[in-house]
């Protein structure tokens, strides 16, 4: 009999002892669901965006307007220098320029004497102080036109200013001929089909040989030297041409090559005869 009440206990015992470790399994289980299933939904959600970038202060509104006004002064300043330079290059040469401002820059620089007063003294060195940006900005100006226009001036002179040297004096009494190339021994011509072809006029190899008997002949072209030497070379085979003269003797004025007499025949004998057809004549003076 007590056999029997041992063997039950022991049973029940046992039974609820395989219940509660169940049970703590199934609780165990259930809970780590719960915390895998919390962290699917963490992760599931979107990061949080990143704070927003800390804002600057917004200038005042004085700074703003002082800054553009001081741009716009800066533009009308430029714009009216440059509007006056180009006017005074318009109008007037570089020598009138000097002249009408020469007053100007010279009150500039004017000595302050003792016998002044204080104030007029103040006034003075004011001036001179305010104006010193103006007259050397007008020096400035003077100085870089003279520059150009040298430069201009040295491309539109003749390269020299006695072009032909003195004749000889046993020839003293032979008279010059001065010819122009294009308009009086060649002719040249363009087609389509060959291009650009130079011609001898007729009768030009009778021409050159019997003036050449009777005066120095000179061929003053307003053609580059590269086509006027070959031409002339392939033109006068008996050298009858003594001189050749091309662009860079002529002066360049108002767009075009002009020949210039007057410095040809500056150191020359008074007896010429000078033969000079079509462009560019105006400048020259036949004596």
């Amino acid at each position: 009999m007590l056999s029997l009440i041992t063997r039950s206990r022991l049973r029940s015992l046992r039974a609820g002892h395989g219940r509660r470790l169940l049970s703590s399994k199934e609780s165990t289980r259930s809970h780590k669901e719960s915390i895998i299933a919390s962290q699917s939904l963490i992760s599931d959600q979107a990061p949080p965006p990143p704070p927003p970038p800390p804002q600057e202060p917004a200038p005042p509104v004085e700074r703003k307007r002082s800054w553009t006004f001081l741009k716009y002064s800066i533009v009308a300043a430029v714009t009216g220098v440059s509007a006056t330079a180009g006017y005074a290059t318009y109008a007037y040469s570089a020598d009138e320029v000097d002249d009408r401002t020469k007053a100007f820059r010279a009150s500039v620089t004017k000595a302050v004497t003792d016998s002044e007063s204080a104030e007029k003294k103040f006034y003075t060195q004011l001036y001179s102080a305010v104006m010193k940006v103006p007259v050397q900005a007008i020096d400035f100006y003077l100085d870089i036109r003279r520059q150009i226009e040298d430069q201009i001036q040295g491309f539109a002179e003749p390269t020299s200013d006695k072009l032909l040297p003195d004749l000889h004096p046993m020839e003293q009494h032979v008279f010059t001929l001065v010819l122009d190339l294009n308009e009086t021994l060649v002719y040249s011509d363009w087609k389509r089909d060959r291009g650009w072809r130079t011609f001898k006029r007729p009768g030009v190899d009778a021409f050159l040989e019997h003036l050449a008997k009777f005066y120095e002949i000179v061929i003053y072209s307003d053609q580059l030297n590269m086509y006027v030497d070959p031409v002339v070379e392939r033109l006068d085979s008996e050298q009858r041409i003594r001189y050749k003269l091309s662009r860079g003797a002529t002066k360049y004025q108002d767009g075009k090559h002009y020949r210039v007499c007057l410095t040809l025949f500056k150191f020359m004998h008074p007896s010429i005869i000078s033969m000079l057809k079509g462009h560019p004549v105006s400048l020259c003076s036949i004596a």
